[in-house]
């Protein structure tokens, strides 16, 4: 093939196929395996397009708010998915997942590798109305999951209702009704007994 361009690209699409196989905690709702990255991207992506009413900044752009949610997890095909209880694997996170954006994006033309890296940059960042709800949406994703498998990855690991809390209370950057949501689903996950005291 002769166009440079166009195999650098294939390449990176044949590279993020990996990240189908990059497992996460958060369960599938019918309970029968855990989600991989690549189906919690896409559910995010839809939930930005179906969710996007709901964000704190009304003028923001929700197909900008999509390809962050498709482009947040790339960095786990090397990074690999990092439990957000986990303290230990959380203390070097930033820095295999920076190591891992170096390379990945690094296979694209330098003009798409410099657009995907900065959409990644920005999602890590929370700093535009855009990456605020990408995270208030990557924080509500699995908390759904979890609340509609009676507890899910929470029971499975014996976390508590202040670790949730704290984990996604900064929903309220990006989505405040959506954060108001959660909080309710999280008293009653506690009330239902599949969340600790």
């Amino acid at each position: 093939m002769q166009n440079n361009r166009l195999q650098k690209q294939l390449q990176f699409i044949l590279e993020i196929d990996k990240l189908k196989k990059i497992v996460r905690q958060s369960p599938l709702s019918d309970q029968s395996r855990k989600e991989n990255d690549a189906e919690h991207s896409w559910h995010l992506a839809v939930m930005a397009i179906l969710l996007s009413e709901y964000a704190k900044e009304h003028q923001m752009d929700a197909f900008h708010v999509v390809k962050l949610a498709l482009i947040h997890d790339l960095v786990e095909i090397d990074a690999g998915d990092t439990f957000c209880y986990d303290k230990i694997g959380n203390r070097q996170k930033l820095e295999r997942e920076t190591r891992a954006a170096d390379r990945i994006f690094n296979i694209l033309p330098q003009d798409q590798a410099r657009q995907m890296r900065d959409l990644w940059d920005e999602f890590e960042a929370r700093e535009t109305p855009e990456a605020c709800f990408a995270a208030a949406l990557d924080r509500l994703q699995p908390l759904l999951l979890n609340y509609h498998t009676q507890g899910g990855t929470w029971r499975e690991h014996g976390i508590k209702r202040q670790q949730v809390i704290q984990r996604n209370s900064p929903m309220q950057d990006g989505a405040p009704e959506l954060w108001e949501y959660a909080e309710k689903l999280i008293n009653e996950a506690v009330e239902k007994g599949m969340l600790k005291k």
